[in-house]
């Protein structure tokens, strides 16, 4: 899967998960601090880390959660641990 793919699917699982009924991966930008300009809260994350993880077969430590600010951070996040294996 390429980050591009990556990316396209973080992103579908963010607006599923939060809801964003008026939003799509094509108008999503995947810059946008998911905390500050976007406003997911802390069990939202570890909601999202959960069905990344199921998705992607990897874990995602708690203590990295604040790391992962954006869609494309997140992208390369995952693409880092599967390329180590985890």
């Amino acid at each position: 899967m390429s980050n591009q793919q990556t990316i396209k699917r973080i992103t579908e699982i963010i607006i599923n998960e939060l809801k964003l009924e008026d939003v799509t991966p094509e108008t999503f930008d995947v810059d946008l601090d998911l905390v500050d300009e976007i406003g997911i809260d802390s069990m939202d994350l570890a909601t999202i880390a959960l069905v990344l993880r199921d998705e992607y077969g990897i874990r995602i430590d708690e203590d990295d959660y604040p790391k992962l600010t954006t869609v494309r951070i997140i992208a390369a996040y995952i693409d880092d641990k599967r390329s180590q294996g985890e």
